[in-house]
């Protein structure tokens, strides 16, 4: 009888360390579930913070961080500026890191009732290498105010042969954004560019004129008209060789247009509006010293 209570006294002991050890693991289980969710949100806020940041660059650090903050307060999901901290580097980068504390749960059992959770991010806007939503009018890279953004301008379309030079007899400063072929394009398509942008990236190098005065068709006017009052991409070329369908640009950027107005009538068109600062899906340029005309490509890096 008394061997049976000893070990009965026995499994009691044994229970209870079970059960103890049973809670441990739901409090392993439930609070490290809940601090890789709180750090996987702060990890999101700190990403979409210097995304938001580095929109600012290069050109005003001060603002770049201030967007990075408020940018992570209004989405972190009860983040305060003071869990934020951001810094320029060298000047196009901005690095984010968040702060914050997660509470526990079961783990309060143990002593445990918070751990801290950090999450860091950096973000660069750099010039594209290539470029995406691009519209197929081009732009002389020493267009006067192609670097006087916000002042009010025109671009002229117009045939771009010079009498004597043997080059660019029948373009007008259309461009065919599709690199196979010659310059051969409908006006439907060059008008869907315009409506919603070229749909593929389009790296730099040599692209085909699209001959005639295919801006005063009906189609490209009533799409100039859909886009009236809004910001376009444009490609820079810096030269056009060759004459009609063969004609090439040599695209070396591109830059923002933001479009007020149109005229046109035969051979002839402007648009009227200004350069502006624009960003834009795209891939990056690594390259140092490449020009600058303000568009820029904001990604995360590591």
């Amino acid at each position: 009888m008394s061997r049976w209570r000893s070990e009965s006294g026995q499994s009691v002991v044994l229970a209870v360390v079970f059960l103890t050890v049973l809670m441990g693991m739901a409090a392993l289980v439930v609070d490290v579930g809940s601090w890789y969710k709180a750090q996987r949100d702060a990890q999101v806020a700190a990403d979409a913070a210097a995304l938001a940041g580095a929109q600012a660059l290069p050109e005003d650090s001060a603002t770049a961080k201030a967007l990075a903050a408020d940018y992570a307060v209004k989405n972190g999901g009860g983040l305060t500026k003071s869990d934020v901290t951001a810094s320029v580097i060298p000047g196009d980068t901005i690095k984010v890191e968040v702060h914050r504390e997660a509470p526990g749960f079961f783990a309060k059992v143990f002593g445990i009732k918070k751990t801290g959770i950090a999450a860091k991010a950096s973000a660069r806007a750099a010039n594209p290498a290539e470029a995406k939503w691009v519209a197929p009018i081009v732009v002389h890279h020493l267009h006067p105010d192609l670097h006087s953004f916000g002042k009010p301008t025109t671009i002229e379309l117009e045939n771009l042969h010079k009498p004597g030079s043997g080059d660019a007899a029948g373009a007008f400063g259309l461009i065919k954004l599709l690199r196979d072929g010659n310059g051969s394009v409908g006006a439907d398509e060059l008008a869907d560019w315009v409506v919603h942008g070229f749909d593929q990236y389009m790296p730099l190098g040599k692209y085909y004129s699209v001959p005639s005065a295919m801006f005063n068709s009906s189609q490209f006017r009533n799409a100039m008209d859909f886009r009236m009052g809004d910001d376009l991409l444009f490609p820079i070329y810096r030269s056009i060789v060759k004459s009609g369908s063969n004609a090439e640009y040599d695209i070396i950027g591109w830059v923002g247009f933001h479009v007020t107005g149109r005229k046109g009538g035969g051979d002839t068109g402007t648009l009227e509006g200004w350069f502006t600062r624009i960003i834009t899906e795209g891939i990056s340029s690594e390259k140092a010293g490449d020009p600058d005309y303000g568009v820029r490509v904001v990604s995360l890096v590591e």
